[in-house]
C-alpha cells in the first residue's frame, strides 16, 4: 500500500486526536477529516479540518486517498467494522498508522488499516488482523493471532501464543495469559485476567474473569 497518498480521517471523536498525534510522529499527509455531526461547522481537531460528511469522500477517486478509520470501540467493535467494509466494498482502502513510539518484531505482520498507537509492544510471530486497533501501551507477546475489527485497548497484556477471534473487544489493562483462545465477537472487561478460553459472543470480567452473559450471534 503506497503511505505516501493523502488520508482523509473518518471521525472527529478523541480517537481522531490519538490518530492525528500518531500521524504527525511520521511523514503522513493528512487531508482532512470528514464527520457527519460536525459536517457545515467551521472546525478543527488538533488543527486538521472538517472537511465535510462520509459523502465529502466521493469526491475522491480510491486511486487518490487513502482512509483512516477513526471510530473507537467501547462496548462493541460493530460500527467501525461497518464503516470500514462499507468504503471497502466502493473500492478505497484504509492506510496502517503505527506511532514512532512503538516497537514491533521485524516479522509481524499488520493487516490493512491497522492502528498501533503509542508504546505498543508486538513480539515477533504475531499476526494481526485488518482494521485492528492495538491501542496506547499494549503488549503483545510472541505468535498471537488476532483476527480482523478487534479492539485491544490502553494497557491490556497479551501473553504468547494467544488468540482472538473477530470482532472481539479486550478491555483497558486486562491481562490475557499464555495459550488462550477468544472467541468472536466477545468482550473482555477492563482489568480482567482471562485464565481459561472464552467462546464466540461471550463478555467475562473479574480476576480470574467469569462468564458475565452469553450472548447470541451478532449481524454480520
Amino acid at each position: 500500500m503506497n503511505e505516501t497518498k493523502p488520508l482523509i480521517i473518518l471521525g472527529a471523536g478523541g480517537h481522531a486526536k490519538v490518530l492525528i498525534v500518531a500521524l504527525m510522529s511520521g511523514p503522513a499527509k493528512i487531508l482532512g477529516i470528514v464527520d457527519r455531526k460536525r459536517s457545515g461547522e467551521t472546525s478543527d481537531v488538533l488543527g486538521i479540518s472538517v472537511i465535510g460528511d462520509d459523502e465529502s469522500i466521493m469526491r475522491y477517486s480510491p486511486e487518490e486517498v487513502h482512509l483512516i478509520n477513526a471510530l473507537g470501540a467501547v462496548s462493541s467493535t460493530n460500527r467501525r467494522r461497518e464503516l470500514y467494509e462499507k468504503f471497502v466494498s466502493l473500492g478505497y482502502h484504509f492506510g496502517t498508522v503505527v506511532h514512532a513510539a512503538a516497537v514491533i518484531s521485524s516479522d509481524v505482520s499488520l493487516g490493512e488499516g491497522v492502528q498501533v498507537m503509542a508504546g505498543v509492544v508486538i513480539q515477533p510471530g504475531t499476526t494481526v488482523g485488518d482494521n485492528t486497533i492495538l491501542n496506547t501501551g499494549v503488549s503483545v507477546d510472541h505468535d498471537c493471532k488476532i483476527a480482523n475489527h478487534v479492539h485491544i485497548a490502553p494497557g491490556a497484556t497479551l501473553c504468547g501464543a494467544i488468540c482472538v477471534g473477530e470482532g472481539t473487544l479486550i478491555g483497558a489493562g486486562a491481562v490475557v495469559i499464555q495459550g488462550i483462545e477468544i472467541g468472536r465477537q466477545s468482550l473482555v472487561a477492563s482489568g480482567a485476567v482471562v485464565i481459561h478460553n472464552v467462546a464466540d459472543n461471550t463478555r467475562v470480567a473479574g480476576v480470574p474473569a467469569r462468564i458475565l452473559t452469553k450472548k447470541g450471534p451478532e449481524k454480520q
